[in-house]
């Protein structure tokens, strides 16, 4: 009778516990009302790892379009008369390596040698990311972790011999960042693909991405390469109710929108834009009301390009204030780096993290952990983010000895500082908002410029 009652008590439990979970559908309506997680929301810079066999070559045109710049597509334009930059891609392959070397045999020759996890995870954390997003597969379909499903064409089998995407994982989440990783749904040249769709997806696919989800348990699932079919042929909201229901990330992970190629910023946990085009659209000065995200390269290219020279690069001026544009529009900034096959983060792209870390390290209570505000900007000068009843106006040039703004409405509770001097600043209510004095001597103690943060308390 004892043994019963325990077992009635532990099935009500249960029971009680299954109610208080929201059980999702493998349909869009029901999928898009899970919430993006929070931590996601307050996070706002992620860095983008793309890193594989395409990083050997590391090759792509400059004087192509924005798409055909990208170095990890080397075996499709290399292959592909149709695709733009074609004969340049298979020009410098014939001239470097010959007709006869095939891109598979790149794989011998990405070996990691110099990569160390933890140096990586280090940096990205002085950076000031709050999440990684790894290649886990591009386009090539070559892994780096140990896929049962691609034998031989993955990190372990093959090129470093390592699981790559493991001991990254591993260095990342010891440093408090959360990981997540880039997955292609479609593979160029894999024969099943082009033979058998829904074979694809059923014994090659989907049992990929549950494997990767189950070994490593991301934060983020960042899928890609869905533009040949609908989502419902990808069967895209069965997978994702399995994440959302079953999966031992359920809670926290987040997704993006690249699920059917009629999925981008209509459905997804939030969305993607790339170079800030969606839909090749340039993003509104009001951003997207929705959660998003906008990656890009600190150069041109995802993927190591060697061709790249130091003006094709971004400043760290540059990406601060790209930083600071889509926080104040609501955006996240997924800043791509693109390691080379031996394991290096190129010296340029390190600098430019670190420079954007130390920013961060004075002027990181303007970006993390804020919302969009009432007002997305001043002027071309002057962007603004909020958090509470604080108020940020972020100056991407120095404002001078007067900062005069109309938005934000003071009260006689409200205090102004500009953040890395103790003092508050002093300021006067006006006709058309408020003046509010800045020495020129401030200038000369900020230890890191690019552009300066005051903070407004207490204002509405």
């Amino acid at each position: 009778m004892k043994t019963l009652f325990v077992l009635f008590m532990v099935c009500l439990m249960m029971c009680n516990v299954s109610a208080g979970q929201k059980s999702f559908k493998p349909n869009w309506k029901s999928l898009d009302a899970r919430s993006t997680p929070e931590w996601f929301l307050d996070a706002k810079f992620g860095i983008f790892i793309h890193w594989g066999v395409y990083s050997v070559p590391a090759f792509a045109p400059k004087d192509v379009s924005v798409y055909a710049r990208y170095a990890e597509w080397y075996w499709n334009r290399q292959m592909s008369p149709d695709m733009e930059g074609h004969e340049s891609f298979k020009t410098f392959h014939d001239r470097v390596y010959g007709p006869d070397v095939q891109y598979q045999d790149f794989a011998t020759q990405f070996k990691a040698e110099m990569f160390d996890p933890n140096a990586w995870a280090d940096l990205f954390k002085r950076a000031g990311a709050k999440y990684v997003v790894l290649t886990s597969k591009h386009h090539d379909g070559f892994c780096l972790w140990p896929s049962p499903h691609s034998w031989n064409w993955n990190a372990v089998d093959a090129g470093p011999h390592r699981d790559l995407v493991g001991d990254l994982s591993n260095s990342v989440k010891a440093a408090g960042i959360q990981m997540g990783y880039y997955f292609s749904m479609y593979e160029w040249f894999n024969p099943l693909y082009h033979s058998s769709l829904s074979e694809y997806i059923e014994t090659h696919m989907w049992p990929q991405l549950k494997d990767l989800v189950t070994r490593y348990e991301p934060a983020v699932v960042w899928s890609d390469g869905e533009w040949d079919h609908p989502s419902a042929a990808w069967k895209s909201p069965e997978f994702l109710a399995w994440l959302y229901n079953e999966s031992s990330v359920r809670d926290f992970v987040a997704v993006n929108d690249r699920w059917g190629k009629e999925t981008r910023g209509i459905h997804g946990g939030y969305y993607t834009t790339e170079y800030s085009l969606v839909h090749d659209k340039e993003v509104s000065d009001e951003g997207i009301q929705h959660p998003w995200e906008e990656c890009r390269g600190i150069g041109h290219s995802f993927g190591y390009n060697r061709a790249e020279t130091l003006e094709d690069y971004s400043t760290a001026k540059d990406l601060i204030h790209l930083l600071a544009d889509l926080v104040s529009k609501g955006g996240n900034l997924l800043l791509d780096i693109g390691p080379t096959a031996d394991g290096r983060i190129p010296v340029i792209m390190e600098e430019r993290l670190l420079q954007i870390g130390a920013w961060l390290d004075l002027n990181g209570e303007a970006i993390y952990g804020t919302r969009r505000w009432r007002v997305q900007k001043e002027n071309d000068s002057v962007v603004y983010t909020s958090k509470g009843s604080d108020v940020y106006a972020i100056c991407l040039e120095w404002p001078g000895s007067v900062l005069t703004l109309q938005h934000p409405k003071p009260s006689s509770e409200s205090k102004i500082l500009l953040l890395g001097v103790q003092d508050p600043l002093e300021w006067k209510k006006t006709e058309t908002g408020i003046e509010i004095q800045i020495p020129d001597a401030l200038l000369r103690e900020m230890t890191v410029n690019h552009a300066w943060v005051v903070k407004l308390s207490n204002i509405q």
